[in-house]
């Protein structure tokens, strides 16, 4: 299947952008992606809605608070 993204030559990533509720921290699940910029990425999920969760979202002391953009 062709990805008509990169048919038409836009700057984007295959890969699954996981955003962390500590102020911005996000990384892709593309080994080879090189910008964590949200705009390159079509799938984009929360740490915490992860299988299995995710260690910053149950640090001792830190709030669950999400940084609106």
């Amino acid at each position: 299947m062709d990805c008509a993204s990169c048919d038409a030559g836009i700057d984007h990533c295959h890969g699954t952008l996981v955003v962390h509720p500590d102020g911005g921290f996000a990384e892709c699940t593309d080994p080879g992606c090189v910008d964590g910029e949200r705009l390159r990425h079509g799938l984009i999920v929360d740490c915490q809605t992860l299988g299995g969760g995710c260690a910053c979202a149950t640090a001792p002391g830190k709030p669950l608070l999400r940084q609106v953009s």
